[in-house]
């Protein structure tokens, strides 16, 4: 668990102090003993605080000018030790120097990758509107590392001549490869949402467009879920995924599917077709589809995040306020951050 920032300052004013330390205790122990070596610890305490070079060298500088002083004065002190001690103090501010000049251009090179992973972010996973058709919607996505601005977890919700049409999944696996699936598994969706009638025949044309991929390893966990404009039951089609949460008078239930159906890209190891599941889903009822990075988030006993049992208790009002006060209390329970990427898709019907 890393150190509080503080800290890392309280440690180099320790570090200081005890140079000073042996200093003083050069000279109160007389010409034949010196304590000049640790003088090469200044550039490294130096170095440890900033972002420019020129601060641990100009620390080392210091340090060698005060060796050569300690010099005159540790005068049965052989003149090797006090040499080494020098050159000791002159190659350790060099490294010093490189590491911190390693360091920032490390940091610039982070932000640069962060900065285009977000552009990357906007055009994969658009802005969803907070109304559609007869659904309030929101969407709440959380990388699990600071530096991870996107990863394999994907949303989309569409208008198509059919209804409103809902995807959230999960890529099993990470890196690039997972968000070339991502892409894939979006683009072939937002075409065929609007083609396809049937929502289960739209499952199976994203479960062969990732079979069609060459030497691909992924595969997406995913649920699809349909609302018609008017009112009348929705339909879902989970292929491998979370059941979703239904909340309808206070109460709330697991949206399970007709019969097992494997994760998009592994239909064809097993055979069939996806099935999809009427829903009743009524005016004032509220979906909330979620990856395992909410589900299986986990306390400081190993145990998990008990999503049904903390969204019954949560009000359960507008869309937008229901995701920030779970994320919040997911947060909470996890303690120390979440391990997974989370995303998180609610829609309340409003007709």
């Amino acid at each position: 668990m890393p150190l509080p920032a503080n800290w890392s300052r309280w440690f180099r004013i320790g570090g200081y102090l005890l140079v000073a330390a042996a200093v003083a205790a050069d000279f109160s122990t007389g010409p034949g003993i010196t304590f000049a070596p640790v003088l090469a610890a200044v550039p490294v305490l130096a170095g440890a605080g900033t972002r420019r070079a020129a601060v641990p060298l100009a620390a080392g500088l210091a340090a060698t000018v005060l060796v050569v002083g300690l010099a005159f004065y540790d005068t049965q002190v052989p003149p090797v030790v006090i040499a080494t001690a020098a050159a000791t103090v002159v190659v350790i501010s060099l490294f010093t120097c490189a590491n911190v000049l390693l360091v920032t251009t490390q940091e610039r090179e982070l932000v640069r990758v962060r900065t285009v992973a977000e552009a990357a972010q906007q055009a994969l996973l658009r802005l969803v509107p907070r109304r559609m058709g007869p659904l309030l919607v929101a969407v709440r996505y959380v990388a699990a590392e600071a530096e991870a601005r996107i990863g394999g977890d994907l949303y989309e919700v569409i208008r198509t001549p059919y209804g409103v049409r809902l995807l959230l999944g999960d890529v099993c696996g990470k890196g690039l490869g997972a968000v070339e699936t991502a892409a894939d598994v979006l683009g072939v969706f937002r075409e065929a949402a609007r083609a396809e009638p049937d929502l289960a025949a739209v499952a199976g044309r994203l479960d062969a467009a990732l079979a069609r991929r060459p030497a691909s390893e992924e595969f997406v966990t995913a649920v699809l879920v349909g609302v018609p404009e008017v009112p009348g039951p929705a339909i879902v089609v989970n292929c491998g995924h979370p059941p979703p949460l239904l909340c309808h008078d206070a109460e709330i239930s697991e949206v399970t599917p007709l019969a097992y159906a494997p994760p998009l890209g592994l239909l064809g190891l097993v055979g069939g077709d996806y099935r999809a599941r009427p829903l009743t889903f009524d005016r004032g009822d509220l979906l909330l589809l979620y990856t395992d990075g909410v589900a299986e988030a986990r306390d400081a006993a190993d145990r998990f995040y008990p999503l049904a049992q903390r969204l019954a208790v949560l009000p359960h009002r507008e869309p937008e306020t229901l995701l920030d006060e779970l994320l919040v209390d997911v947060r909470t329970y996890v303690g120390n951050g979440l391990t997974d990427d989370a995303a998180l898709l609610a829609v309340r019907r409003e007709r």
